[in-house]
């Protein structure tokens, strides 16, 4: 949407009181990012500015009070995002909620870090899990092409991105509603990215039911060395019979089979603190549970809230127990550098199992991978120093894909880091993975995250937009607001009012001037006579 309004020639600002319009893009996924929209209405409402809400929560719950008045358009309609803004601005309530054809993946996009596409290949899903509220806002399963991804893919090569973050409700169930499936398409994928591996493909969030079907597959494509040997699987409860009664579609032993090629008990939840402690997952994303209105969860009985928080801890503790890292230091990692650390020293590079690797090194050095040598482990990353000479950018490889796959053959596939959400899976409005514990815990030290991060799936974004009237590029027309609620405002560019002012100052001059000539000829008329 903010690539849209942009190529439209608005402008985003971080200035929401000088704004002519608040964007505001919601989740639906829990209570509190449903809460957090609320807010962001009244403060829009109580500064009187014209609002559009977009995203899941219009979308999913059409008759709530506080989208009564306001703009609102659906999931599938953000193609007319600035149809919907120029109207609203006009005074006028638009309604766009009508599901249509998936929206282009060609429209115009301001990404949040210009080395890291989030490529959609579905929306919707095929799951009926009676927590999740998700599904009444993204609907069916609705896949992509094949051809429609890899000509994207090449379009984003050719732009410079050094990762595809492959996105979805269920990566997993992608194709069967158009007569494919996931391996056709990574397949295609992968042949479309550089022999040089200077652009690398993550895979997103998959649940186990459509994965089973192609394990094989899928460990092949893992194993490629274009590919990060990263896996987002969500198991959500350690026990049979809560999964039963999530409606999840699989066993606690299918996920284990996965790894190995919210009312829950005491003895529940022990389970799921012991298929922790089994895999020593180096990555959890720890989150209580909120039923959503709607859901059939909402109707279930509920767990005591300090039963939650001591569960929330408890397996919190243990997570933190594990050192996932260590025996890594003084070995030599290939990394891709995207991004810089929070800390504005570090830059923030991943191996091929997606660890984060962080090191001292120029921002020339973005975009680029390297050897890294293994200095230090933390709980949450790793440090390291580039090997001289072991930089590549630009200059490709002479080998081809297939010599290059042939470097991993014999290779077994690296275990997969885990972040499970508690939705079926992540948001449809993000797929960033998160470095994890409770929800309610800050990150450690060590744990530095890049800057202009992707939110976490709860948050609810918003663009704020300004009225350029000259047509503003895609590349600098907009600044990313790095705040946990971030919102878009559209304003229009004024005149230059020292200009104006200078312009009324020079006319009045003159005029006066003219008047004294004129005055002074009638009297010098007047005294000859």
């Amino acid at each position: 949407m903010s690539g849209q309004l942009s190529a439209f020639g608005y402008d985003v600002t971080d200035e929401p009181e000088g704004a002519d319009l608040w964007l505001i893009n919601t989740c639906t996924v829990k209570n509190p990012s449903q809460s957090a929209m609320t807010t962001l209405i009244s403060k829009c409402k109580s500064a009187n500015k014209p609002l559009v809400v977009a995203g899941c929560v219009p979308q999913g719950s059409q008759g709530l009070k506080e989208l009564e008045g306001i703009s609102i358009i659906g999931v599938q309609q953000i193609d007319r995002v600035v149809e919907v803004v120029e109207e609203t601005l006009k005074g006028h309530e638009v309604r766009l909620l009508s599901r249509k054809t998936l929206p282009s993946l060609d429209l115009p996009k301001v990404r949040k870090n210009r080395f890291i596409e989030i490529l959609p290949i579905n929306v919707g899903c095929l799951g009926a899990c009676t927590y999740c509220k998700t599904k009444h806002a993204r609907g069916h399963l609705g896949s992509y092409t094949i051809e429609s991804l890899v000509d994207r893919v090449k379009v984003v090569v050719s732009e410079g991105v050094r990762e595809i973050w492959l996105s979805s409700e269920d990566t997993g169930a992608y194709g069967r509603d158009i007569g494919t499936n996931l391996p056709n398409l990574l397949n295609a994928l992968v042949a479309e990215l550089p022999v040089d591996r200077s652009t690398m493909l993550r895979i997103g969030m998959t649940n186990p039911p459509f994965i089973l079907e192609h394990l094989k597959e899928i460990a092949a494509v893992l194993r490629h060395p274009c590919v990060y040997s990263f896996l987002h699987v969500p198991v959500q409860s350690g026990s049979d019979a809560v999964l039963t009664a999530m409606n999840r579609e699989y066993t606690a032993g299918e996920f284990r089979k996965v790894v190995d090629t919210l009312c829950e008990t005491d003895e529940d939840f022990a389970q799921t603190v012991e298929l922790v402690k089994e895999y020593k997952f180096p990555q959890v994303h720890i989150s209580q549970f909120y039923p959503r209105p709607g859901t059939p969860a909402a109707r279930m009985k509920k767990v005591p809230s300090h039963e939650v928080k001591k569960r929330s801890r408890e397996l919190t503790s243990v997570f933190e127990s594990f050192s996932p890292y260590q025996g890594m230091e003084g070995t030599v990692e290939r990394i891709w550098i995207t991004e810089i650390a929070t800390d504005g020293v570090h830059l923030v590079g991943h191996t091929k199992g997606y660890i984060q690797v962080l090191v001292i090194a120029p921002d020339s050095m973005l975009g680029a991978s390297a050897d890294v040598k293994i200095t230090s482990v933390g709980r949450w990353s790793v440090f390291g120093e580039v090997i001289e000479g072991s930089v590549a950018v630009k200059e490709a490889s002479k080998k081809t894909n297939t010599e290059l796959q042939n470097e991993c053959r014999g290779n077994k596939v690296e275990e997969a880091s885990c972040c499970a959400t508690d939705s079926c899976g992540s948001c449809a409005c993000s797929d960033g993975t998160q470095h994890c514990g409770a929800e309610q815990r800050s990150d450690p030290p060590d744990a530095l995250q890049p800057r202009g991060d992707i939110p976490h799936p709860d948050a609810v974004q918003s663009t704020l937009v300004r009225r350029n009237e000259e047509k503003a590029t895609e590349n600098d027309a907009v600044k990313t607001v790095e705040k946990e609620q971030q919102m878009d405002v559209v304003t229009r560019k004024a005149m230059n009012v020292d200009t104006v002012l200078w312009c009324g100052l020079a006319l009045s001059f003159a005029a006066t001037l003219a008047l004294i000539v004129v005055l002074t000829s009638r009297i010098s008329s007047t005294s000859s006579s």
